[in-house]
C-alpha cells in the first residue's frame, strides 16, 4: 500500500527505500521493486510502491509527459517546466512548475548571494553561539 509522508524536501520522482516484502500498489499479487515519490506539496508526499511493469510504465509516462504550460513564478507560457521550490519558503514548501528562465534566475541570485559572503568568516559557522555551551547559561537547554 502506498505510504504518505509528513513534510518532505525531495521532489516528485525521487526514489525512496522500499520496505522488504512490499507489494505493488496496483498489482497486489506482485512484489514491489521501487518506491517512488508521487504527488508532493507542503504537507508531504505520496509514496507509490511499484512492480517492474508499473515502474516501466511510470518511467515512460515521465519521459513523454507534456510539461508545457504557464510558469508558476513568472506567469509566462513555457514549452517545458520542471518542479521546483522557492528557497525563501523552505525546502519543505510548496512545489511549483517553473520555466528554465526562472530556474536560471533563481540559481544566479543564490550564487551571487553566496559569493557576497565569500569572505565573511561567520557566514558559514554554526548559528548557535558556542559561548552558550561553555557558560553558566546551561539552564537555557534545561528548559528552565
Amino acid at each position: 500500500m502506498a505510504e504518505t509522508t509528513g513534510p518532505i524536501s525531495t521532489l516528485p520522482g525521487h526514489g525512496h527505500d522500499l520496505p522488504e516484502g512490499q507489494m505493488c500498489d496496483e498489482h497486489e499479487d506482485r512484489p514491489a521493486v521501487a518506491r517512488v515519490q508521487g504527488e508532493t506539496d507542503s504537507m508531504g508526499a505520496e509514496l507509490m510502491d511499484m512492480c517492474q511493469e508499473c515502474l516501466n510504465q511510470y518511467k515512460e509516462e515521465r519521459k513523454t509527459a507534456d510539461t508545457s504550460g504557464k510558469c508558476d513564478w513568472c506567469g509566462k507560457h513555457a514549452e517545458k517546466r520542471r518542479e521546483a521550490r522557492d528557497y525563501e519558503e523552505g525546502m519543505n514548501g510548496p512545489v511549483y512548475d517553473v520555466c528554465q528562465t526562472c530556474i536560471d534566475k533563481r540559481e544566479a541570485e543564490a550564487a551571487a548571494y553566496l559569493a557576497s559572503h565569500e569572505n565573511d568568516d561567520d557566514f558559514y559557522d554554526d548559528p548557535i553561539d558556542d559561548e552558550v555551551y561553555d557558560s553558566e547559561q546551561s539552564d537555557y537547554f534545561d528548559g528552565d
